[in-house]
């Protein structure tokens, strides 16, 4: 199996930044595409952003322009620069990392609190 070690959440003002991090260990040869998926109070979960092995990203219209993923050069690790921070932005933070036999994310790490808050 896989496991996802997620780091990097806390207690940011409006307009600070933040960045995640994840590192996957176990199976990693089942990994193919990672990302962040968040989810808070009263909101659907949603994919914030992803990235392939090959380095193509997207993002949700949400974050566009403010964050940026990014993968370590051993394609286990990924990072989440998150810049210009709105109290919108408040959630749980989730690493995903996508199963390449079933082609979905089915790995997930525990879950980092991001709050956005003066």
């Amino acid at each position: 199996q896989v496991q996802l070690v997620e780091s990097g959440g806390g207690l940011v003002q409006p307009g600070g930044s933040l960045r995640l991090s994840c590192a996957a260990s176990g199976s990693i040869i089942s990994i193919n595409a990672m990302g962040w998926y968040r989810q808070a109070p009263g909101k659907e979960r949603e994919l914030v952003a992803s990235i392939t092995l090959g380095g193509s990203t997207d993002y949700t219209d949400s974050v566009k322009g403010r964050f940026t993923i990014s993968r370590g050069n051993a394609k286990n690790t990924v990072y989440l620069q998150m810049n210009s921070l709105k109290p919108e932005d408040t959630a749980v933070y989730y690493c995903v990392a996508e199963n390449t036999i079933v082609r979905r994310f089915q790995f997930w790490g525990q879950g980092t609190q991001v709050t956005v808050s003066s």
